[in-house]
Protein backbone atom coordinates (compact mmCIF):
# COMPACT_ATOMS: atom_id res chain seq x y z
CA UNK A 1 0.00 0.00 0.00
CA UNK A 2 1.43 3.36 -1.03
CA UNK A 3 0.77 6.83 0.23
CA UNK A 4 0.69 8.45 3.69
CA UNK A 5 0.71 6.10 6.65
CA UNK A 6 -1.26 6.36 9.85
CA UNK A 7 1.96 6.01 11.83
CA UNK A 8 3.15 9.29 10.30
CA UNK A 9 -0.09 11.10 11.09
CA UNK A 10 -0.89 10.40 14.75
CA UNK A 11 -2.62 12.66 17.23
CA UNK A 12 -2.35 12.29 20.96
CA UNK A 13 -5.54 11.55 22.88
CA UNK A 14 -6.66 14.37 25.17
CA UNK A 15 -5.91 13.47 28.77
CA UNK A 16 -8.92 12.00 30.57
CA UNK A 17 -11.17 12.19 27.47
CA UNK A 18 -13.74 9.50 26.91
CA UNK A 19 -12.99 9.79 23.17
CA UNK A 20 -10.39 11.40 20.99
CA UNK A 21 -10.82 14.74 19.30
CA UNK A 22 -9.34 15.72 15.94
CA UNK A 23 -7.51 19.04 15.70
CA UNK A 24 -7.38 20.21 12.08
CA UNK A 25 -3.98 21.68 11.17
CA UNK A 26 -2.12 22.47 7.97
CA UNK A 27 -0.85 18.88 7.85
CA UNK A 28 -4.21 17.18 8.45
CA UNK A 29 -5.11 14.73 5.71
CA UNK A 30 -8.38 15.53 3.92
CA UNK A 31 -10.72 12.68 2.98
CA UNK A 32 -13.80 13.77 1.06
CA UNK A 33 -17.10 12.24 0.00
CA UNK A 34 -17.99 13.30 -3.54
CA UNK A 35 -21.47 12.92 -4.99
CA UNK A 36 -24.81 14.56 -5.64
CA UNK A 37 -26.68 14.60 -3.29
CA UNK A 38 -24.50 14.19 -0.19
CA UNK A 39 -26.62 15.94 2.43
CA UNK A 40 -28.16 12.65 3.58
CA UNK A 41 -24.84 10.91 4.16
CA UNK A 42 -23.74 9.67 7.59
CA UNK A 43 -20.24 8.92 6.33
CA UNK A 44 -18.67 12.08 7.85
CA UNK A 45 -20.01 11.13 11.30
CA UNK A 46 -18.85 7.53 10.96
CA UNK A 47 -15.39 8.30 9.57
CA UNK A 48 -14.58 11.20 11.89
CA UNK A 49 -15.51 9.01 14.87
CA UNK A 50 -13.14 6.37 13.53
CA UNK A 51 -10.34 8.89 12.90
CA UNK A 52 -10.65 10.22 16.44
CA UNK A 53 -10.71 6.74 17.99
CA UNK A 54 -7.69 5.61 15.98
CA UNK A 55 -5.78 8.83 16.56
CA UNK A 56 -5.06 9.43 12.88
CA UNK A 57 -4.54 12.98 11.64
CA UNK A 58 -7.39 13.19 9.17
CA UNK A 59 -10.71 14.90 8.66
CA UNK A 60 -13.62 13.67 6.58
CA UNK A 61 -16.05 16.02 4.84
CA UNK A 62 -18.79 15.74 2.19
CA UNK A 63 -18.82 17.90 -0.94
CA UNK A 64 -21.62 18.11 -3.46
CA UNK A 65 -19.87 17.54 -6.75
CA UNK A 66 -21.08 17.82 -10.35
CA UNK A 67 -20.05 15.09 -12.75
CA UNK A 68 -17.88 17.45 -14.80
CA UNK A 69 -15.92 18.39 -11.66
CA UNK A 70 -15.31 14.84 -10.42
CA UNK A 71 -11.98 14.22 -12.11
CA UNK A 72 -10.53 17.49 -10.85
CA UNK A 73 -11.61 16.81 -7.29
CA UNK A 74 -10.29 13.24 -7.30
CA UNK A 75 -6.91 14.13 -8.78
CA UNK A 76 -6.45 17.26 -6.68
CA UNK A 77 -7.27 15.55 -3.40
CA UNK A 78 -5.15 12.50 -4.21
CA UNK A 79 -2.09 14.52 -5.22
CA UNK A 80 -2.42 16.54 -2.01
CA UNK A 81 -2.09 13.33 0.02
CA UNK A 82 -5.79 12.81 0.61
CA UNK A 83 -8.53 10.77 -0.97
CA UNK A 84 -12.09 9.89 -0.17
CA UNK A 85 -15.24 8.15 -1.26
CA UNK A 86 -17.55 8.41 -4.25
CA UNK A 87 -21.31 8.12 -3.91
CA UNK A 88 -24.16 8.25 -6.39
CA UNK A 89 -24.34 9.04 -9.18
CA UNK A 90 -20.61 9.18 -9.88
CA UNK A 91 -19.24 5.70 -9.11
CA UNK A 92 -19.04 4.58 -12.72
CA UNK A 93 -17.34 7.78 -13.89
CA UNK A 94 -14.90 7.52 -10.96
CA UNK A 95 -13.72 4.15 -12.27
CA UNK A 96 -12.50 5.88 -15.43
CA UNK A 97 -10.51 8.45 -13.43
CA UNK A 98 -8.31 6.13 -11.36
CA UNK A 99 -4.83 5.21 -12.57
CA UNK A 100 -4.47 2.07 -10.46
CA UNK A 101 -7.72 0.12 -10.25
CA UNK A 102 -8.39 -2.79 -7.91
CA UNK A 103 -9.85 -6.05 -9.28
CA UNK A 104 -13.24 -5.01 -7.87
CA UNK A 105 -13.15 -1.73 -9.81
CA UNK A 106 -12.10 -3.48 -13.02
CA UNK A 107 -14.85 -6.10 -12.72
CA UNK A 108 -17.72 -3.83 -11.67
CA UNK A 109 -16.72 -0.72 -13.62
CA UNK A 110 -17.45 1.30 -10.47
CA UNK A 111 -15.25 2.94 -7.84
CA UNK A 112 -16.28 4.21 -4.40
CA UNK A 113 -12.91 4.71 -2.67
CA UNK A 114 -9.81 6.58 -3.87
CA UNK A 115 -6.47 7.79 -2.59
CA UNK A 116 -3.13 8.95 -3.97
CA UNK A 117 0.45 7.72 -3.88
CA UNK A 118 3.81 9.46 -3.85
CA UNK A 119 4.01 9.36 -7.66
CA UNK A 120 0.77 11.28 -8.04
CA UNK A 121 -1.27 8.31 -9.21
CA UNK A 122 -4.89 7.88 -8.15
CA UNK A 123 -5.69 4.47 -6.68
CA UNK A 124 -9.27 3.19 -6.63
CA UNK A 125 -11.18 0.37 -5.01
CA UNK A 126 -14.80 -0.67 -4.70
CA UNK A 127 -15.28 -1.38 -1.01
CA UNK A 128 -19.03 -1.61 -1.59
CA UNK A 129 -18.42 -5.20 -2.71
CA UNK A 130 -16.90 -6.32 0.58
CA UNK A 131 -19.32 -4.14 2.52
CA UNK A 132 -22.28 -5.78 0.83
CA UNK A 133 -20.87 -9.26 1.41
CA UNK A 134 -20.47 -8.63 5.13
CA UNK A 135 -23.95 -7.12 5.43
CA UNK A 136 -25.43 -10.01 3.45
CA UNK A 137 -23.86 -12.65 5.69
CA UNK A 138 -25.06 -10.86 8.82
CA UNK A 139 -28.63 -10.72 7.48
CA UNK A 140 -29.37 -14.01 5.76
CA UNK A 141 -30.21 -17.05 7.84
CA UNK A 142 -27.56 -19.61 7.02
CA UNK A 143 -25.18 -19.46 4.06
CA UNK A 144 -25.95 -17.25 1.04
CA UNK A 145 -24.73 -20.06 -1.22
CA UNK A 146 -27.38 -21.18 -3.66
CA UNK A 147 -29.95 -18.47 -2.87
CA UNK A 148 -32.16 -16.97 -5.58
CA UNK A 149 -32.06 -13.16 -5.62
CA UNK A 150 -33.97 -10.35 -7.28
CA UNK A 151 -31.67 -7.33 -7.66
CA UNK A 152 -33.31 -3.96 -8.34
CA UNK A 153 -31.09 -1.42 -10.08
CA UNK A 154 -28.12 -1.31 -12.44
CA UNK A 155 -25.95 1.51 -11.11
CA UNK A 156 -22.78 1.42 -9.03
CA UNK A 157 -24.44 -0.06 -5.93
CA UNK A 158 -26.14 -2.76 -7.98
CA UNK A 159 -22.84 -3.69 -9.62
CA UNK A 160 -21.21 -4.12 -6.22
CA UNK A 161 -24.15 -6.14 -4.92
CA UNK A 162 -24.11 -8.44 -7.95
CA UNK A 163 -20.39 -9.09 -7.61
CA UNK A 164 -20.81 -9.68 -3.88
CA UNK A 165 -23.68 -12.11 -4.44
CA UNK A 166 -21.69 -14.12 -6.96
CA UNK A 167 -18.63 -14.19 -4.68
CA UNK A 168 -20.90 -15.60 -1.97
CA UNK A 169 -22.02 -18.26 -4.47
CA UNK A 170 -25.63 -17.16 -4.97
CA UNK A 171 -27.44 -19.61 -7.21
CA UNK A 172 -29.22 -17.15 -9.52
CA UNK A 173 -29.57 -13.37 -9.62
CA UNK A 174 -32.39 -11.78 -11.61
CA UNK A 175 -31.63 -8.13 -12.41
CA UNK A 176 -34.37 -5.58 -13.03
CA UNK A 177 -33.84 -1.96 -13.99
CA UNK A 178 -36.18 0.58 -15.54
CA UNK A 179 -33.78 0.70 -18.50
CA UNK A 180 -33.46 -2.94 -19.48
CA UNK A 181 -30.35 -2.39 -21.58
CA UNK A 182 -28.43 -1.10 -18.55
CA UNK A 183 -29.47 -4.21 -16.66
CA UNK A 184 -28.28 -6.38 -19.54
CA UNK A 185 -24.92 -4.60 -19.62
CA UNK A 186 -24.40 -5.18 -15.89
CA UNK A 187 -25.51 -8.83 -16.10
CA UNK A 188 -23.17 -9.48 -19.04
CA UNK A 189 -20.20 -7.73 -17.44
CA UNK A 190 -20.43 -9.30 -14.00
CA UNK A 191 -23.01 -12.04 -13.83
CA UNK A 192 -22.15 -14.56 -16.50
CA UNK A 193 -24.40 -17.61 -16.51
CA UNK A 194 -25.82 -16.93 -13.03
CA UNK A 195 -27.44 -13.58 -13.85
CA UNK A 196 -30.41 -12.92 -16.10
CA UNK A 197 -32.47 -9.81 -16.80
CA UNK A 198 -36.19 -9.30 -16.24
CA UNK A 199 -37.21 -6.66 -18.84
CA UNK A 200 -40.41 -5.86 -16.94
CA UNK A 201 -41.44 -6.63 -13.37
CA UNK A 202 -44.67 -8.20 -14.55
CA UNK A 203 -42.58 -11.06 -15.97
CA UNK A 204 -41.80 -12.05 -12.38
CA UNK A 205 -45.40 -12.38 -11.24
CA UNK A 206 -45.83 -15.31 -8.81
CA UNK A 207 -42.11 -16.11 -8.76
CA UNK A 208 -40.30 -16.73 -5.45
CA UNK A 209 -37.00 -15.31 -4.23
CA UNK A 210 -34.93 -15.97 -1.14
CA UNK A 211 -33.85 -12.33 -1.15
CA UNK A 212 -34.79 -9.05 -2.84
CA UNK A 213 -32.16 -6.30 -2.89
CA UNK A 214 -32.98 -2.65 -3.57
CA UNK A 215 -29.92 -1.05 -5.15
CA UNK A 216 -31.82 1.88 -6.67
CA UNK A 217 -31.75 5.39 -5.23
CA UNK A 218 -35.46 5.22 -4.37
CA UNK A 219 -35.76 5.78 -0.64
CA UNK A 220 -33.35 8.67 -0.27
CA UNK A 221 -36.47 10.79 0.06
CA UNK A 222 -39.04 9.85 2.69
CA UNK A 223 -41.84 10.34 0.16
CA UNK A 224 -40.20 8.15 -2.50
CA UNK A 225 -42.28 5.21 -3.72
CA UNK A 226 -41.04 1.70 -3.07
CA UNK A 227 -39.33 0.21 -6.15
CA UNK A 228 -41.33 -3.03 -5.89
CA UNK A 229 -44.85 -4.17 -5.05
CA UNK A 230 -44.11 -7.27 -2.99
CA UNK A 231 -47.60 -8.59 -3.69
CA UNK A 232 -46.41 -9.25 -7.24
CA UNK A 233 -44.23 -12.10 -6.01
CA UNK A 234 -45.29 -15.44 -4.61
CA UNK A 235 -42.77 -15.68 -1.76
CA UNK A 236 -39.86 -13.56 -0.53
CA UNK A 237 -37.53 -14.78 2.20
CA UNK A 238 -35.97 -11.42 3.03
CA UNK A 239 -35.44 -7.89 1.73
CA UNK A 240 -32.26 -5.78 1.85
CA UNK A 241 -32.33 -2.07 1.09
CA UNK A 242 -28.96 -0.49 0.29
CA UNK A 243 -30.50 2.90 1.11
CA UNK A 244 -30.50 3.96 4.76
CA UNK A 245 -31.99 6.77 6.80
CA UNK A 246 -32.94 7.86 10.29
CA UNK A 247 -36.28 6.09 9.80
CA UNK A 248 -37.16 2.84 8.05
CA UNK A 249 -36.99 3.32 4.29
CA UNK A 250 -40.08 2.95 2.06
CA UNK A 251 -38.71 -0.38 0.79
CA UNK A 252 -38.21 -1.73 4.31
CA UNK A 253 -41.65 -0.52 5.39
CA UNK A 254 -43.29 -2.14 2.36
CA UNK A 255 -41.56 -5.45 3.03
CA UNK A 256 -42.38 -5.52 6.71
CA UNK A 257 -46.01 -4.60 6.00
CA UNK A 258 -46.47 -7.96 4.28
CA UNK A 259 -44.49 -9.92 6.86
CA UNK A 260 -41.12 -10.02 5.11
CA UNK A 261 -37.98 -9.73 7.23
CA UNK A 262 -36.11 -6.62 6.08
CA UNK A 263 -33.07 -4.46 6.75
CA UNK A 264 -31.69 -1.20 5.37
CA UNK A 265 -28.20 -0.21 4.23
CA UNK A 266 -26.80 0.69 7.65
CA UNK A 267 -24.55 -2.34 8.07
CA UNK A 268 -23.31 -2.14 4.50
CA UNK A 269 -22.36 1.49 5.08
CA UNK A 270 -20.42 0.60 8.22
CA UNK A 271 -18.63 -2.30 6.55
CA UNK A 272 -17.66 -0.44 3.38
CA UNK A 273 -16.57 2.54 5.48
CA UNK A 274 -14.34 0.26 7.54
CA UNK A 275 -12.76 -1.13 4.38
CA UNK A 276 -12.20 2.40 3.06
CA UNK A 277 -10.55 3.41 6.35
CA UNK A 278 -8.15 0.48 5.96
CA UNK A 279 -7.23 1.50 2.40
CA UNK A 280 -6.41 5.05 3.50
CA UNK A 281 -4.58 4.30 6.75
CA UNK A 282 -3.24 0.77 6.26
CA UNK A 283 -4.43 -0.39 9.68
CA UNK A 284 -7.51 -2.15 11.08
CA UNK A 285 -10.61 0.01 11.32
CA UNK A 286 -12.38 0.52 14.67
CA UNK A 287 -15.55 -1.12 13.36
CA UNK A 288 -17.47 -1.07 16.65
CA UNK A 289 -16.80 2.66 17.05
CA UNK A 290 -18.05 3.24 13.52
CA UNK A 291 -21.18 1.17 14.11
CA UNK A 292 -21.89 2.99 17.37
CA UNK A 293 -21.50 6.38 15.64
CA UNK A 294 -23.93 5.27 12.96
CA UNK A 295 -26.50 4.07 15.49
CA UNK A 296 -26.17 7.27 17.51
CA UNK A 297 -26.75 9.38 14.41
CA UNK A 298 -30.02 7.58 13.73
CA UNK A 299 -31.45 8.65 17.08
CA UNK A 300 -30.45 12.31 16.92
Amino acid sequence: MEGPRASDRRLAAPSGAGGRSVNVTASTRSLTLLGDPVGHSKSPLVQNAAFAAAGVDGVYVAVRCALDDLQGFMRGLSRAGGGGNITLPHKERAASVVDVASPAVRRTGACNTFWGDEDGRVHGDNTDVGGFRQALKSFVEGSPAGIRVLLLGAGGAARAALMGLLEEDAGEVVVYNRTAERARAVARRIGGQRARVAPILEDLRSESFDLVVNATRLGLGESDPTPLDFDLLHRVGGAMDLVYGSKPTPFVRAAEAVGIRATDGTEMLVQQAAASFERWWDEPAPVEIMRAAMEKSRTE
